[in-house]
């Protein structure tokens, strides 16, 4: 029988003062270029993943584009070559990260198989992506991750387990496993500890995993007969998409038998449980710069004439518009199982085809979107999300969901660059 396997690796942790080099994901705070200003101020003068990352807020003209990724693939190498890191090899961590309202999420950090991963739709491999894969969005961080020396994940892969199987019993026994960090994280964004999970630990997980990659017990919890589903992408498909491509290019280039025992097959991620309490979803917000209300919304009741104003009777679902002072809402009658953004989003593409001229930006937190359609040049959208108990069987049934249909929890509850891997080798660099 075929096992989804998630194993532990050589993990860096920096020696250094973990606050200043600690950031947050590379897609948060897309329209707001100060907070990446206070993180280049904190992390100024100290070795900062911020070296080591592309904040999507400070893409620019290709050119510029390509003359940063050169700078970020060269600190790359020489943090490995400073001695920045420390080593722990075969290594498993345990994560607990406070959150800024006071909750706990834990996660497991290991290594997850690229060639279980498949991101494409109709995809029956053990790992998934939850929403639809932008492949222009993989080609933009091609140039990124082909030279990348390091892989620094943000990634947060989900389990559905409702049973608390597999995170849980090692949370019991926290106290027992070695802290390799315990510091507070930039811009109040909460605290994060990690600890060494142990060779039983990491049994304890393998034999989980085992057991949740069986066909009959995958048929026996979810009525499908399709292969067993294991992990579901919550955040990171994008930056996974492309480090799977990166690893096929590889596999191209040295053949396939090379390539299976190749760093750059394996991609470090955090595990967490669904069912969590601390992990919540929020929907995630489309915000047009440069667009007249009024012409949307004609434009949305053209297409789509079951549209009417005003709030949602029952049996209906709304859309939400605010520009500057002006706010207008657009109900429709709701499909069971389809959500406000399923609708919205093939509208708005076919906007956006119309009117070039329009920007389009994805934006997490309802108070974020509010401040940024104060401005009357844009338009904020806000409608209802999906229920997190939800996502395993849209995905498992065939439903993959719009892109940036949700976010686990608020933007500053993202995960923060820290732990790290080496995934080329000195052969890598010279070819």
């Amino acid at each position: 029988m075929d096992i989804c396997t998630f194993t532990g690796g050589t993990i860096l942790i920096p020696q250094t003062d973990l606050t200043a080099f600690s950031v947050i994901a590379c897609d948060q705070y897309t329209s707001e270029p100060e907070y990446w200003k206070q993180a280049a101020a904190i992390a100024d003068g100290k070795p900062s993943a911020l070296n080591l990352i592309f904040p999507e807020a400070e893409l620019g003209a290709p050119e510029a584009n390509s003359e940063r990724i050169r700078k970020i693939h060269d600190a790359m190498w020489q943090s490995l070559s400073s001695g920045l890191f420390r080593e722990y090899p075969d290594a498993m961590i345990l994560t607990e990260r406070t959150l800024r309202d006071g909750s706990v999420r834990y996660g497991i950090l290991g290594l997850i198989d690229l060639e279980q991963y498949d991101y494409h739709t109709e995809s029956e491999s053990f790992i998934r992506a939850t929403e639809q894969t932008v492949l222009a969005r993989v080609e933009s961080r091609k140039e990124l991750r082909d030279g990348s020396a390091l892989d620094i994940p943000h990634l947060m892969l989900l389990v559905d387990d409702r049973d608390k199987e597999l995170v849980e019993p090692l949370i019991a026994r926290i106290g027992e496993f070695e802290k390799i960090y315990d510091f507070g994280l930039m811009q109040n964004s909460g605290h994060l500890r990690g600890y060494l999970i142990p060779k039983d630990g990491q049994e304890h997980i393998a034999a989980v995993l085992e057991k949740w990659s069986d066909p009959s017990w995958f048929r026996r919890k979810y009525r499908s007969t399709s292969h067993p589903m294991v992990l579901a992408v919550g955040d990171g498909n994008h930056s996974l998409a492309a480090a799977k491509n990166a690893y096929e290019r590889i596999k191209e280039r040295i053949g396939a038998e090379a390539a299976a025992s190749h760093p750059a097959r394996y991609a470090l991620a955090e595990l967490n449980n669904l069912h969590d309490p601390a992990i919540t979803f929020e929907p995630i917000y489309r915000v047009l710069k440069g667009a007249d209300l009024d012409d949307l919304l004609n434009f949305l009741r053209k297409s789509e004439p079951a549209f009417h104003g005003g709030s949602a009777q029952f049996g209906e679902t709304s859309l939400y518009f605010q520009c500057g002072l002006e706010r207008r809402t657009l109900s429709i009658p709701a499909q069971p199982g389809i959500l406000p953004v399923q609708i919205l989003q093939p509208l708005l593409d076919a906007y956006l085809a119309e009117h070039p001229e329009v920007g389009i930006d994805y934006i997490h937190g309802l108070d974020t979107v509010r401040a940024l359609a104060g401005d009357p040049a844009c338009i904020g959208i806000t409608f209802s999300g999906i229920r997190k108990d939800e996502v395993f069987g849209a995905v498992i049934h065939g439903d993959v969901l719009p892109r940036k249909t949700f976010s686990i929890g608020h933007a500053e509850d993202k995960r923060f660059y820290l732990e790290s891997r080496r995934i080329l080798t000195d052969a890598d660099r010279e070819a």
